[in-house]
């Protein structure tokens, strides 16, 4: 599946998808937030604040805030880990599913305007 865009058309692709994020009143969340999710939902389980640390290569403190925010909206659940008391487990929720699924669609639609325009 490839896709033939240049540097400019796949900006414009994210612009698109961000602006009509922003229209639907969707949580504001940053690129480090929306890394994080991403990653949480599009990597096979086990999540830990240690094993996203080390995957996005980011300090613990910074997945611990950044998670507090997600986990503000919903969008994700954190959960002690019963079997290592001292590891947090990162867990998705209905809604952090409906919308990464909702910003996909906003992604296929944004693509879909930017190729029939250019």
């Amino acid at each position: 599946m490839g896709v033939d865009l240049n540097a400019v058309q796949a900006l414009d692709l994210w612009r698109g998808a961000i602006v009509e994020s922003v229209r639907r009143e969707a949580p504001d969340l940053s690129a480090r937030q929306m890394a994080l999710l991403l990653t949480v939902y599009l990597t096979p389980p086990p999540h830990t604040v240690r094993g996203l640390a080390g995957a996005l290569n980011v300090s613990k403190p910074a997945i611990t805030r950044a998670l507090a925010r997600l986990s503000e909206y919903g969008l994700i659940r954190r959960k002690v880990d019963e079997t290592a008391r001292r590891s947090v487990l990162v867990q998705r929720t209905v809604k952090g599913s409906v919308f990464l699924r909702e910003f996909g669609d906003i992604i296929v639609s944004a693509a879909a305007g930017t190729h029939s325009s250019l």
